[in-house]
């Protein structure tokens, strides 16, 4: 069993604050029991965060950072390609709302939309021409994911939502010249949304109108990747909206609720004699432990076990 946690910890001084009063126990148990044996360092800055690299290793999807062509992987296990991969790349369009300030843009939450899949269904109808023209083809998968395929994904280097999120999105648009075709989408459906039916019924119930998109998990899977024998790592979201929202403390409630859980689960498991293996991810890295007591990482993982857990998360 792998438990892979993402946004287990933020470098933000209000989580930090939250984090040395935090108690968790069976996390802390485990973490006594584990051997460390990888890590993953970068920075705040990569399109991919640290919980999506990790579950792509699981998964031996190896791309670069903001290529992993998580779209092409669902477009088969939706049966919208066929397995082996068929080499066509995909992307995630997400319907958002971006809100605008004087100097800079913010994209909300977009499950904060609380769109209904009847509205979903008549926007991606609305914008489709648009999209066919530029060789792209929208398939609904959810009310805020669409897929898409086309050549312009290929090779595009997208920012997770995970990072975009609450933040200014300027950083993470893409910029280079083969994303000039989605630039001008965006623009161009930003004048088509802002007259839609179904914005207008959003306006009469007081919702943030839907009035741009947002593509990410671009790519295409290599010729002769096979979905791993193993089962994939449990990735619970129990702390991803409070983190996202910069709700420390809701999110530090959270993580109770989740060492009661998940974590006791996994710890259960260890006492029961099973191998298991556990990834903590923040913004920047991801630390991951297993039951095997081997490799050079054993006298540092020892070193993790005396150490605060405070300590611990804010590696990452």
């Amino acid at each position: 069993m792998h438990l892979l946690i993402p946004f287990a910890a933020s470098g933000s001084p209000a989580c930090r604050q939250v984090l040395q009063r935090l108690s968790l126990p069976n996390l802390e148990k485990l973490l006594g029991r584990l051997t460390l044996v990888d890590t993953d360092e970068a920075d705040a800055s990569s399109r991919t965060p640290p919980h999506e690299r990790a579950r792509a290793r699981a998964l031996r999807l190896d791309a670069p950072d903001g290529q992993v062509p998580w779209a092409a992987r669902q477009a088969i296990q939706t049966g919208l390609a066929q397995p082996p991969a068929d080499a066509l790349a995909w992307a995630w369009i997400t319907p958002c709302h971006w809100k605008v300030h004087a100097d800079y843009i913010v994209m909300d939450n977009p499950l904060a939309l609380a769109l209904e899949p009847a509205q979903s269904l008549a926007l991606l109808d609305a914008m489709r021409p648009f999209f066919e023209e530029d060789g792209i083809t929208l398939h609904y998968a959810a009310p805020t994911q669409w897929l898409a395929c086309g050549e312009v994904f290929r090779d595009l280097a997208t920012a997770s939502l995970d990072r975009v999120v609450g933040g200014d999105i300027d950083a993470w648009l893409p910029k280079s010249g083969q994303a000039a075709p989605l630039r001008r989408l965006q623009n161009e459906m930003q004048m088509l949304l802002y007259t839609h039916a179904a914005n207008d019924d959003r306006a009469a119930r007081a919702l943030a109108p839907v009035n741009s998109f947002w593509v990410s998990g671009t790519g295409a899977l290599p010729a002769d990747w096979r979905e791993p024998a193993q089962d994939e790592p449990v990735l619970p979201d129990d702390l991803r909206e409070a983190a996202l929202a910069g709700d420390w403390t809701a999110w530090g409630e959270c993580w109770r609720a989740l060492d009661a859980g998940a974590c006791a689960a996994l710890l259960a498991a260890l006492q029961a004699g099973h191998s298991v293996r556990l990834t903590l991810c923040g913004e920047r890295g991801a630390l991951t432990f297993e039951s095997q007591q081997k490799g050079m990482f054993r006298k540092i993982a020892s070193q993790f076990g005396r150490k605060p857990l405070s300590s611990l998360l804010n590696l990452l």
